[in-house]
């Protein structure tokens, strides 16, 4: 059982690992040892999950949501299976996390009168001093 928040708590039934040779750091102890953690997530089917944070966690896991609606995560920074294992929880938990929190609305703002009235000033100055760069004449 994964705990999320005092709210969610993700079951083991969710949750597939799945343990491979790395490719990182390890040496000889690398080509020997299935160190390399694949964690598997059924987030479309999770009840733990409501419709609005299943949305939110597809958007921010990106590549990482496969078609059926799970998320994969890798991890093969330590040559320690375990490490490994709690590295790869510990990302997902976070990303879950991230998920939970609802993007605030953003409310439209005008620009102050003043600050159009300064900004088509300077545009104005700004053109003046262009058009003073052009071809002298001489008028006599």
């Amino acid at each position: 059982m994964l705990r999320i928040s005092d709210e969610i708590t993700i079951e083991d039934w969710e949750l597939t690992e799945q343990f491979m040779r790395a490719s990182g750091p390890g040496g000889q102890n690398v080509n020997k040892v299935s160190s390399a953690v694949e964690l598997r997530f059924e987030a479309a089917r999770s009840p733990a999950l409501s419709a609005p944070i299943k949305a939110r966690l597809k958007r921010l896991a990106g590549r990482r949501w496969t078609k059926d609606g799970a998320v994969v995560l890798q991890c093969d920074e330590t040559r320690s299976q375990a490490r490994n294992r709690e590295i790869a929880r510990d990302r997902l938990a976070e990303l879950i996390r991230k998920a939970l929190v609802a993007p605030k609305r953003r409310i439209k703002t005008k620009p102050t009168y003043g600050s159009q009235q300064r900004r088509l000033k300077a545009k104005k100055e700004r053109g003046e001093v262009k058009a003073m760069r052009g071809r002298i004449t001489r008028d006599d």
